[in-house]
């Protein structure tokens, strides 16, 4: 059987547990090089999953052991990073954003010219079985004819130097991408908004409006020190009825006249099917096995960043609402 032999890059929170799922949970792949900037932490990832490590990112893409590379550093370093893969001529799985603005992104996109097909974006939500099910009740039409969709994050606490901009590129980014791809129609006009802050240095939460082609006025409600627990909801509106995500919960407890039931901490219990099912399908696809529609493209992932940019716009100039330029690359 086929074996891609794959690198990663960055091995913090993110960049660690997409190693453990690629080697323990994805066929027809093998991690052999986990690099990080702080070699000691690529090291204990290195140790714990039985690879190389390294401190020297772009030599671990052109390390002739390694097919494929999955990038999971900072932000910043997306594009990057990106770049240099295809360069090498080797698929990419990029987490988002694609890049840390729309400017980076037209640029990385136009340097890749016409190998944009090697790169796929980690909307991961695309391969949850909660919004996978959504979307086919939208399609099948069970629902009527969909009017909108409510979509809210909620987060335990955010960390030091958090911005509202960040909220937009590094959260709702994600909310950006599904709400256009359940609806199967492009966002083309964005409002930020926000009130009261449970936060003193940005504001926490943000209500985003998005605009559909189709006519659909979708809200993302976006609360990232909500304390209590990590927490993903969506549902959507139909005019024959309404389809929504029920939180996955493994244990329910009754005692003393009360129903309790936990929250995690983090997105990883929650998405971790998602991840599981994304990373396999990446490498499905680069080993000839045709699956993987759900990936996200670098268009896919040019495209949220424009719809961010026009958020971030928004919200620079007192929520007024705002359409989307997708530039043509």
């Amino acid at each position: 059987m086929t074996s891609t032999r794959v690198g990663i890059i960055g091995t913090g929170i993110m960049g660690t547990d997409h190693a453990q799922i690629l080697q323990r949970f994805v066929s027809g792949a093998e991690l052999v090089l986990v690099a990080d900037v702080d070699l000691d932490r690529a090291e204990r990832v290195a140790s714990q999953l039985v690879c190389r490590a390294t401190s020297d990112p772009l030599g671990l893409i052109d390390d002739a052991d390694v097919d494929a590379i999955l990038v999971a550093s900072h932000d910043s370093t997306h594009a990057e990073f990106v770049l240099a893969a295809i360069r090498a001529g080797k698929p990419v799985l990029c987490e988002k954003p694609l890049a840390p603005s729309l400017a980076e992104a037209v640029e990385l996109i136009s340097a890749i010219g016409d190998k944009a097909a090697l790169v796929s974006v980690g909307f991961m939500r695309r391969f949850d079985p909660g919004y996978a099910a959504l979307k086919a009740q939208i399609h099948d039409g069970s629902i009527g004819r969909p009017l909108r969709i409510h979509s809210v994050g909620r987060g335990v606490s955010t960390r030091p130097g958090w911005t509202d901009e960040l909220s937009v590129t590094s959260s709702a980014i994600h909310d950006l991408d599904i709400v256009p791809w359940l609806l199967e129609s492009p966002v083309v006009e964005v409002t930020w908004l926000a009130g009261r802050s449970a936060a003193d240095d940005f504001h926490d939460p943000q209500l985003i409006l998005l605009r559909t082609s189709d006519g659909s006025l979708s809200t993302v409600d976006i609360f990232l020190n909500a304390r209590y627990g990590y927490d993903m909801r969506c549902e959507v509106v139909g005019d024959a009825g309404t389809a929504s995500i029920v939180e996955p919960v493994r244990v329910v407890t009754d005692t003393e006249l009360t129903r309790l039931t936990g929250y995690a901490a983090d997105w990883r219990p929650r998405f971790a099917e998602a991840y599981r099912l994304e990373q396999q399908a990446w490498v499905d696809r680069i080993n000839g096995v045709p699956d993987g529609a759900a990936l996200a493209t670098a268009h896919d992932g040019l495209v949220a960043s424009a719809v961010a940019d026009a958020v971030i716009a928004s919200m620079h100039t007192g929520g007024v609402a705002t359409p989307v330029a997708v530039p043509e690359v």
